[in-house]
């Protein structure tokens, strides 16, 4: 046959490329690299055991070459960009292995959790996958503070009965549990606008912050002179909140203040000409500076508007939030409308304690860290995976005393706080304590349960009301 030179030559160059520039790799096959194990019959590596790299999607965008992510989903069909790039080396391993092999991995926790199982366990599962031993916590025995999960996974059936965190069981699912399906729970339709994530504002110098360390944020006293000296500016300055804030504080009243012309255009907001100057002077070289590809054509916006939770909210008095990371599940909070709210918390438009008291009650606690992920070692709100599939129960017949029973809550953790000078954080640490004894808090447990039971019997479950008490385990 003939030789085609020029294809010759570019393959040459597109390979010799990849050996150059930032974030080098010498290009590799492993059925070149491996022909006996793959040209014989039942082809495939017997067994794979590891410890792959754990990477989320900024630190695998900033630690490879441009397009790696996009070619990571190309290789690996119905994996999704959120995922972490453990899932794949899941994928690869298990494609590697020949029939009746095997692959032990070590993992990052997520391995069972949102995008990273979808990714992985779950498409592993529904192609011929076994998971045949499972750990799914285990705290690193070397220095790093690190909670990892350990899988083996045969392709193909095996004759022994799975092992799931030391114990036999007759099945382990993606999820890393002894029963259910492996795919994800479906959204409802229910459920849709009713909960947000917050604004990613991505530019400090929009920010009025007495307590800024950066240089870039304007004072509280500079808000102050730009109001008295046109009153129109108090138009477009809102109160600003984060999550932190909301589980530290006592009563999460916001003390920053931040510029947001929400999705008007430059047209629109050169009526604040002030408030204009400062974000082209402080935000606009941020967004065309390099140090962000984030809407820089629309520099005087937010990163991340979140119009649509402005325009769902809009007739309510207050929301109730929840930051998106908490050491402690239960930190619903109520706050008043008009705030920017932070990306770090969890808007739902809901306005009344019945929505407190199912949100906060220990059912959606059990959906919320099945289905969410983890930050480090804390539970993670995800909106599509914890709120959007959560089936609320019926009210007609209990809304009235859901009600009750979250007004009560509420006003009682919120007289606790105060009394104790303690933020949302240190006050479920408290009720958490089996050793804390104090009778406020031990009311707060009495009423957590009576919320408990009230959401059990709204679903119908009457035998599980009967018997839920507040225990430490």
């Amino acid at each position: 046959g003939t030789i085609d030179f020029a294809a010759r030559d570019l393959l040459a160059q597109a390979s010799d490329s990849l050996r150059h520039g930032e974030h080098p790799l010498s290009p590799f096959h492993w059925n070149i690299e491996f022909p006996e194990v793959f040209a014989r019959e039942n082809g495939g590596f017997d067994a794979f055991v590891g410890n792959p790299p754990f990477a989320g999607k900024n630190n695998l965008i900033g630690g490879n070459r441009k397009g790696y992510l996009d070619w990571l989903k190309d290789m690996h069909s119905q994996s999704h960009g959120n995922s972490d790039v453990v899932a794949h080396f899941f994928r690869r391993s298990f494609e590697l292995i020949r029939r009746s092999g095997c692959f032990g991995l070590i993992a990052t926790k997520t391995i069972r959790q949102g995008d990273t199982r979808s990714t992985g366990l779950r498409w592993i599962r529904r192609n011929s996958g076994v998971i045949f031993n499972a750990t799914r916590r285990m705290f690193w025995p070397g220095t790093a503070a690190v909670v990892v999960g350990v899988v083996h996974v045969s392709k193909g059936v095996i004759n022994c009965k799975p092992i799931l965190d030391g114990r036999e069981v007759s099945l382990v699912t993606a999820y890393l549990f002894h029963t259910g399906p492996d795919e994800d729970a479906s959204k409802l339709t229910a459920n849709e606008n009713r909960c947000f994530v917050g604004n990613v504002v991505l530019g400090v110098g929009f920010t009025f912050d007495d307590s800024d360390t950066s240089g870039q944020a304007n004072t509280i006293s500079d808000m102050k002179a730009l109001i008295a000296k046109d009153s129109r500016n108090a138009e477009v300055i809102f109160p600003y909140i984060n999550g932190q804030e909301v589980n530290s504080s006592v009563s999460p009243d916001p003390k920053r203040y931040v510029i947001n012309f929400g999705d008007m255009s430059i047209d629109d907001v050169k009526k604040w000409p002030d408030l204009l100057e400062i974000a082209e002077r402080k935000v606009k070289p941020l967004r065309y500076g390099g140090q962000s590809t984030v809407n820089p054509e629309r520099w005087w916006m937010f990163a991340r508007p979140a119009t649509e939770l402005y325009t769902t909210i809009g007739g309510l008095r207050r929301v109730l939030v929840r930051s998106l990371t908490s050491t402690n599940f239960s930190t619903f909070t109520f706050l008043p409308n008009g705030i920017v709210y932070d990306q770090t918390l969890i808007v739902f438009a809901f306005e009344t304690e019945d929505a407190l008291a199912i949100l906060a009650s220990r059912v959606h606690e059990s959906w919320g860290l099945f289905q969410g992920g983890s930050m480090k070692d804390d539970p993670r709100y995800n909106v599509d995976d914890c709120f959007k599939t959560f089936p609320f129960p019926s009210l007609e017949l209990v809304g009235g005393i859901l009600k009750n029973l979250g007004e009560s809550y509420y006003e009682h953790r919120s007289i606790t706080q105060k009394n104790m000078g303690d933020g949302l954080t240190k006050t479920y640490n408290r009720f958490h304590d089996p050793n804390e004894k104090s009778s406020e808090i031990l009311h707060l447990r009495e009423l957590h349960e009576a919320m408990d039971r009230a959401v059990l019997e709204a679903y119908g479950w009457d035998d599980l009301a009967a018997t839920a008490r507040c225990e430490f385990l």
